[in-house]
């Protein structure tokens, strides 16, 4: 027998018939011999309806509200999640994220996991029931609902098999794995069966949609084997792990597209010590994460700094940024959220040379302009403009045959 936590995505949840096909599922796996804890999304479209509502009333809505608001989508799913395993005569019991005992700091809408007692999980897998945990959220030691940010109810399911030693975590989605590049954009995308976790890491930071990579870090940390396939069939997914010596043959695993970016420009910023320091101090103290890097060489005593953030928080980003610039003494500040990254990921890389080269050169042969650069030792990415992302990123699969 073995201990399985399986997670269902927005898509998989999405109505009444895909929720009783969910339950099939998970039923069909107890019916194995297995014990079974369940992680649930909101369904699809939800979190993104209370948000809309939530901006009609208030633009920039208080966060802590908005933490009480959203928790709301996956109370939803997992009471009928539980009710569609009871018609099945499968016994099943919800629970929230405090109830089942996942403690977060106070960083509202975008919290992190501090523990997890599990509750009365164990005690209920052992009587024979499924437990379906709401994901997403959980609470602070005062008891204020939190939430872990788009993509939370990854990082909630990778942290429940952590602490329940699972034998495996199983994230069901709407794809079948994880492709070398997103199939919608391009069609010859192929799925990968294994994937180390630090290139899976790399391709959910720099924008694949997959997995979060909050989650695929939690996951590398405690050792959590996880396998991302799809709910709509019972074909084998994609399996992340720790790297293994054959995954260097690789040169490129994939190429990742992010257009959930703005690019922040401080100009006439004092070329003087600590200026930078002070800039970034703002941003850290709003709690915005910043990505790509690059200072102008001075001129006249002055320099330009540009850095990409979310999108989601540019606004946070820039006030933070003008709140702190009559401290360091002057220099103005604007954004622009027409821009888009695209990123090449591989352990290989660290034996293959020549990679950042031959993705400059595809780039150039498709008339692509770079605006700034970021690597790290499995990584190459790169800034563009919004209007070349599609061009840019099939060309770049082709060039590397991805496809193959």
């Amino acid at each position: 027998m073995a201990l399985i936590v399986q997670k269902f995505g927005g898509t998989s949840v999405g109505d009444v018939e895909r929720i009783q096909n969910v339950a099939r599922r998970i039923k069909a796996t107890v019916d194995e011999g297995n014990q079974v804890a369940v992680i649930v999304s909101a369904r699809s479209g939800v979190t993104n309806e209370l948000v809309a509502r939530a901006k009609a009333i208030n633009p920039r809505p208080d966060e802590r509200e908005m933490d009480m608001l959203l928790a709301v989508g996956e109370q939803e799913t997992i009471s009928l999640t539980a009710m569609a395993l009871h018609a099945l005569d499968q016994p099943a019991v919800s629970r929230t994220g405090r109830q089942a005992g996942f403690l977060t700091d106070g960083a509202h809408t975008r919290a992190r996991i501090i523990e997890i007692t599990g509750g009365d999980i164990n005690k209920r897998l052992d009587s024979g029931e499924v437990v379906i945990v709401a994901g997403f959220q959980g609470t602070t030691d005062d008891g204020q609902v939190t939430t872990m940010g788009r993509g939370g109810s990854d990082l909630s399911a990778v942290a429940l098999a952590a602490a329940l030693k699972a034998d495996i975590c199983q994230i069901f989605t709407d794809v079948e794995g994880v492709y070398t590049a997103d199939p919608r954009i391009v069609p010859n995308a192929r799925k990968i069966p294994e994937i180390s976790y630090e290139e899976m890491l790399e391709l959910a930071a720099m924008g694949s949609k997959v997995m979060q990579a909050r989650a695929v870090e939690f996951s590398q940390k405690h050792d959590v084997i996880f396998e991302v396939r799809s709910s709509f069939n019972t074909n084998p997914g994609t399996i992340v792990k720790a790297e293994v010596p054959s995954m260097e043959d690789v040169e490129v695993r994939g190429v990742a597209l992010d257009k959930n970016q703005a690019k922040v420009t401080v100009t006439d910023l004092p070329d003087k010590p600590g200026a930078a320091a002070k800039v970034f101090e703002a941003i850290g103290r709003a709690n915005v994460v910043v990505d790509m890097i690059v200072q102008n060489i001075s001129r006249g005593g002055a320099a330009n700094l540009t850095f990409t953030v979310s999108i989601d928080d540019v606004h946070k980003a820039v006030e933070a940024v003008e709140n702190a610039l009559p401290g360091i003494g002057g220099g103005t500040v604007n954004y622009t959220g027409d821009i888009a990254k695209v990123s090449v990921v591989g352990v290989g890389m660290r034996s293959h040379a020549g990679v950042a080269a031959k993705l400059f050169s595809i780039l150039a042969e498709h008339g692509v302009n770079i605006q700034m650069i970021s690597t790290s030792e499995i990584k190459v990415s790169v800034a563009i403009d919004m209007e070349d992302a599609i061009k840019a990123t099939q060309a770049i699969h082709d060039g590397f045959d991805l496809g193959a």
